[in-house]
This record gives structure tokens, C-alpha cells and sequence, in this order.
């Protein structure tokens, strides 16, 4: 499924949790490791502690981040603001191929209240096995890293 060894941070709110452990199937069935830093469902759980937390890993072991919260917008904003995180918001296929071959995204976000399960699992394979076309794409992510350098 993937040219080279990744490894996943993955993590959901109480509204991504049961749509994440499903997720977990599409990693396990392509033998891709993983840590999952949200084992159990958590009520009152808040999406910026977890979306710091997984993008702070993503970040330190160079690993691929999946957040799952109601809508993907929450995780996805706020893994954003941890340095050094690409986050993509996807909705289909097409939307996740694309942040992976122009923005070299390095997290994934979805939203269990917006996309269905069979959609949910077609999005990671996509995101997984998609390679960053770099050229003038690898210029434009430059920018950001020497933007979020200051």
C-alpha cells in the first residue's frame, strides 16, 4: 500500500471516537503502525488538547497524524497551529489525494458527522498511499516552513 515505512498518531474527541477505532482497521489490514492517543471514549473531552497533543508527535517523530472530531474543522485548526503541522481537512477522495500531492500534508483530519464510514476509510487509503509531487509544489511548502521559522 505505501512505498515507504510510516507511521500513524491517531486520535479522535468523544464525536470522532467510534469512526477512529474503525479507521484502525485500514491500518492494521496495510500493516502500518500506529499509536493511538485516544484508547477511550472520553465524554467531556476537549479537540485542541488532543489536536496539540498528536501534532506535537506528528511533529517530534516525523509520523502522520489522522484526527477525527464531529466535523474534521476543530482537529484541523487546531493541529495547525502546532509548528511544523500540515493539516488537511478531507471531505472525498480527490480532497485527500490533493493535500498529499500539493501541500505534503502530515496530518489528516475527518469529520464523523460529514462523511460516512465507507468514505471515512477510502479517504485514509487514499492519504496513505499518496506521494507529494514536490516541483513547484516543494517551493510553496518553503514558504510556509520559513514563514512559521519567523
Amino acid at each position: 500500500m505505501r512505498e515507504k515505512k510510516i507511521r500513524v498518531i491517531l486520535a479522535s474527541d468523544h464525536a470522532g471516537y467510534e469512526l477512529k477505532e474503525k479507521l484502525k482497521d485500514v491500518l492494521k489490514e496495510n500493516d502500518i503502525p500506529f499509536e493511538d492517543l485516544s484508547p477511550e471514549f472520553v465524554k467531556d473531552d476537549d479537540y485542541p488538547d488532543i489536536a496539540f497533543k498528536a501534532g506535537r508527535k506528528v511533529v517530534k517523530e516525523r509520523a502522520r497524524g489522522v484526527l477525527v472530531c464531529g466535523t474534521g474543522t476543530g482537529m484541523c485548526i487546531a493541529a495547525n497551529k502546532v509548528r511544523g503541522v500540515r493539516a488537511a481537512l478531507a471531505y472525498d477522495e480527490k480532497s485527500a489525494r490533493l493535500s498529499r500531492q500539493h501541500n505534503d500534508s502530515n496530518v489528516l483530519c475527518i469529520g464523523a458527522r460529514m462523511v460516512d464510514e465507507v468514505t471515512a476509510r477510502n479517504i485514509l487509503r487514499v492519504w496513505l498511499t499518496t506521494r507529494f509531487l514536490e516541483g513547484r509544489h516543494a517551493r510553496r511548502i518553503n514558504k510556509i516552513k520559513e514563514y512559521e521559522r519567523g
